[in-house]
């Protein structure tokens, strides 16, 4: 999970940004700049989901070894 919760949106927020900036991505129509700028973003926003799926296995799995000890 993220480490600073008030810099880093939520899973939900990160997941709706990426979307978007993948659809502005698709749509074309923006200079070299801001293409990479999006490209950019997009990376960021792709590991900040990563982040949140990793910990959330993390929780699961914890919680599964609990009920199994």
């Amino acid at each position: 999970m993220p480490k600073k919760a008030e810099e880093t949106p939520s899973y939900e927020g990160a997941r709706e940004e990426l979307i978007e900036v993948v659809r502005r991505l698709e749509a074309g129509g923006t200079t070299l700049e801001e293409s990479l700028a999006l490209w950019e973003r997009g990376e960021a926003l792709a590991t900040i989901c990563q982040d949140w799926l990793d910990g959330a296995r993390k929780r699961l799995d914890a919680a599964i070894e609990g009920d199994e000890g």
